[in-house]
């Protein structure tokens, strides 16, 4: 696989795992009834950090495309520490207890005996499965990143030293004294090469 494919799977991964755990963090994951009443939960109240952490493992892959070195390896473990904050959020939010506090806090005068707690457990799977894409994609960028190509890597000569790349004008240019010392010597310091003798 070369270097460009590699890093392609790599962005829709990542965006795949983005995109699970945006798409449960608006949903229902537990409905709670007291009754007649019925209480629902949503992951928003359960695991408020899915939201903030998906959008920040979106951006991440952006910069991972933006960047290089050292740079990509940091934006990396930024994603890896998302994707675990993910599964965290999500393991913790999939109680029943913590669906049994938010929605008594609701509900506080609400009759009727017992509590009855309904659980729809593939939500907090599907973020979960979406944390570990992100938590594998950040682990990946971090060892694999400096392989892959950037986004300028399309404008660079083939053969250029990237290293060499922030050389100013000054530095490549011959000096004063140079250009002087050819004229001395009868050159003209200012034809190309194709139009000296």
């Amino acid at each position: 696989m070369t270097a460009r494919r590699a890093l392609w799977t790599w962005v829709i991964v990542c965006v795949a795992g983005a995109a699970l755990v945006l798409l449960t963090a608006g949903r229902e994951w537990f409905t709670v009834t007291y009754g007649v009443r019925k209480v629902a939960v949503s992951a928003a109240e359960l695991a408020p950090a899915l939201g903030p952490a998906a959008w920040a493992g979106l951006a991440g892959v952006v910069a991972v495309l933006a960047t290089r070195g050292v740079w990509r390896r940091i934006i990396g473990g930024v994603m890896a520490l998302c994707g675990a904050g993910v599964i965290a959020a999500a393991w913790w939010g999939s109680g029943a207890s913590a669906a049994l506090r938010i929605s008594a806090s609701q509900a506080p005068m609400a009759g009727g005996g017992a509590p009855q707690v309904a659980s729809v457990i593939a939500w907090p799977l599907i973020a979960t499965v979406g944390g570990l894409l992100l938590l594998g994609g950040g682990v990946t960028a971090v060892l694999r990143g400096d392989r892959w190509p950037g986004m300028s890597d399309r404008y660079d000569r083939p053969g250029s030293n990237p290293e060499g790349a922030g050389r100013t004008l000054a530095e490549s240019a011959p000096s004063e004294r140079a250009l002087w010392d050819a004229i001395d010597l009868g050159a003209d310091p200012t034809a190309g090469p194709e139009n000296r003798e």
